[in-house]
């Protein structure tokens, strides 16, 4: 994690990433101090129902300040339950993959939505990500919903589903405090390490923001912070393992796993269950069923690739990951540091798993290829790439800052678990 991150404990001065989006914001939108806004010496910087301008990013430069930036704006005519009803119609009017697994629970969605206590905090940098990143405001409302269905279907009651759509309305709000470029636009499958290095620290960064500064309860900062854990230790930022991750972080993994499945060119919803169900034990399939009952309302998948094709894809998966626990084994064996063993050990562990999947899927016997529809081997090949290109940056970020010898080692490694693919 980003040491000046992880080691932050407040808000006593200006995120300038957030300022900067709170700013853009402010010239479609109203965007007023709701209280004095003063540093930590008791200099006054702006006044009370003042207007946001560009003038206040010079007044807040190296300013500590007297209470967090974010607790004195406010969003005249930013997003309201009202606005997010009207989200969540839009949604549902769409003809989307997703629609069709949220339509049979809209009234009840409507209604929910209609009793979210929205906190001025989240509802200034909701506004601001609305106005300034429409795409990720719509995977914020995405998330809400499908929460509040899993948690509709699943028969959890009044509070449950309020908390459960609280939590998908408000997971990704620490990416508003890391640059937009390493956002989460592609569901982090084409990142960059150095991007990937910048987003693994906003589920932290949120828990903080709804902890430190709004007065929802402590499950919902803490599901926030583990909505990209996975129970198997495969996820960020922690590498959180089975009971770690708490009810409703699990439910809100499963919820970032499915949108991210569904976010690609070819959206589909027996991706977004392949995607759940490829590694065992990754998510909480207690939440997957729906999933797969929904796909089969639609169309069928369609495969882009003949299945022979598929096949010498999967069988270069094959080697790759078989060379990469030999090489693991390997370097383990010769590591010295207690960083690069660490970071080995978590790539063992990960490719372990990923070998655990491969092995459930049959895809290494060519009857079971033939056998099986091909596009649904083709989403399981998507899949698996994913992951071990997850598990090279998963290994780098574990190991931090390496000695020039054992970064080239480490570096070698995970250059090679996915070059030939």
């Amino acid at each position: 994690m980003n040491p000046s991150v992880q080691g932050s404990t407040g808000f006593s001065s200006a995120n300038p990433h957030a300022l900067a989006t709170i700013l853009e914001a402010s010239q479609t939108r109203s965007i007023i101090a709701s209280r004095d806004i003063f540093d930590v010496s008791g200099t006054k910087l702006w006044a009370r129902d003042q207007p946001v301008s560009q003038a206040l990013q010079r007044k807040l430069l190296d300013r500590q300040l007297r209470h967090p930036l974010e607790s004195c704006l406010y969003a005249e005519d930013g997003v309201t339950t009202r606005s997010l009803v009207e989200a969540v119609e839009r949604l549902l009017s769409r003809d989307a993959p997703l629609t069709s697994l949220l339509r049979p629970y809209a009234d009840k969605l409507v209604h929910a939505v209609t009793h979210l206590p929205l906190h001025s905090v989240a509802q200034l940098l909701l506004t601001a990500g609305q106005a300034t990143r429409p795409d990720s405001f719509d995977h914020a409302v995405q998330a809400m919903a499908l929460t509040g269905t899993l948690t509709i279907a699943h028969g959890g009651d009044t509070r449950q589903l309020r908390m459960a759509m609280l939590c998908g309305l408000l997971h990704d709000l620490g990416e508003m405090y890391i640059a937009p470029l390493h956002g989460e636009a592609d569901a982090d499958r084409t990142l960059d390490f150095q991007s990937y290095q910048h987003l693994v620290i906003h589920p932290h960064v949120g828990r903080l923001l709804v902890e430190q500064l709004t007065n929802y309860p402590p499950e919902v900062a803490r599901a926030i912070a583990e909505h990209h854990e996975r129970l198997d230790g495969s996820g960020y930022p922690h590498c959180l393992q089975r009971d770690q991750v708490s009810p409703l972080g699990r439910l809100l993994a499963v919820t970032e796993g499915a949108l991210a499945a569904l976010r690609g060119d070819r959206p589909h919803l027996a991706r977004a269950s392949m995607a759940l169900r490829v590694v065992p034990g990754e998510y909480d399939l207690s939440w997957a069923g729906l999933f797969s009952y929904a796909a089969r309302t639609q169309a069928p998948l369609q495969a882009q690739l003949a299945v022979d094709e598929i096949q010498q894809r999967l069988t270069r998966i094959d080697a790759a990951l078989q060379t990469a626990q030999m090489h693991a084994s390997t370097l383990m064996l010769a590591a010295q540091s207690p960083a690069l063993k660490d970071a080995l050990a978590l790539a063992q562990h990960l490719l372990n798993r990923l070998r655990t999947g491969w092995n459930a899927s049959g895809l290494w016997s060519e009857e079971a290829i033939r056998d099986t529809e091909s596009a649904e081997v083709e989403a399981v090949e998507d899949e698996l790439l994913f992951r071990l290109r997850a598990i090279r940056r998963a290994a780098l970020l574990r190991a931090g800052e390496l000695p020039e010898p054992d970064k080239d080692r480490l570096t070698g490694f995970c250059a090679g678990i996915t070059d030939d693919l």
